[in-house]
């Protein structure tokens, strides 16, 4: 009896030894160690790169688009670009997580040491709750505060004589797809830049009454993803 368990015993064993059925699927489970944070963190990079390149196109898409209105410029018009960002950043959420600060900046009409440039007006859309790091509206009107232009202090932009500039800066927070173990949450910038074409007058106007709750100026109150 002892005998025939012993051999019973050896053969299975034998047969197990022999059995190569499983060795595919615990090879893949344990490479799968390896190969899954792999995986996730190239999404995550990628999602990243798309949502850092439509962030850029969205400046590039506020600022020329704000620039092209010839003869003059109203609320309504700046109302449709503003519209138009809300629709083409949907795939990033740029609404509820961003905010676009367009800037009309010419020259401040001062002279001596209080000539440069001002900010004329400036409009805004998205719930993220920041300020403009170049200036609000009326900055440098009447002293030298952009003396030298807006933007980056290494990167400054101004108008061309006798023009104006839209200046488009974008603050934008990037939450990760896939956790931030991989990548964590960080605030995106873009800034973009065009003159403006053929407009006579930079002052904004509002020929149709928009209500002042219904512009999009750049206060608290007028926080809006829509």
């Amino acid at each position: 009896m002892f005998v025939s368990w012993v051999l019973v015993t050896a053969e299975v064993w034998g047969r197990l030894r022999r059995d190569h059925s499983g060795v595919a699927m615990i090879e893949f489970a344990l490479s799968l160690v390896f190969l899954l944070p792999i995986a996730l963190t190239g999404i995550e990079l990628a999602n990243f790169a798309v949502a850092t390149l439509r962030l850029n196109q969205l400046a590039m898409m506020v600022s020329d688009n704000v620039a092209r209105y010839r003869g003059g410029i109203d609320e309504a018009q700046v109302d449709e670009v503003m519209t138009g960002v809300a629709f083409a950043g949907r795939g990033i959420d740029f609404g509820q997580q961003g905010r676009v600060i367009v800037s009309t900046v010419e020259a401040n009409g001062q002279t001596g040491t209080q000539a440069g440039y001002k900010i004329t007006w400036q409009r805004c859309f998205g719930a993220k709750n920041v300020t403009s790091s170049y200036g609000a509206e009326g900055a440098g009107a009447t002293n030298a505060t952009l003396a030298t232009g807006i933007g980056p202090a290494a990167n400054k932009v101004k108008p061309v004589n006798n023009s104006a500039l839209i200046f488009a800066e974008l603050r934008y927070t990037y939450r990760p797809i896939v956790g931030t173990g991989f990548l964590a949450a960080r605030e995106l910038t873009a800034l973009q830049s065009f003159t403006v074409r053929d407009r006579s007058s930079q002052t904004l106007t509002n020929s149709t009454n928009i209500p002042d709750a219904k512009r999009r100026l750049c206060d608290a109150a007028h926080l809006s993803a829509t």
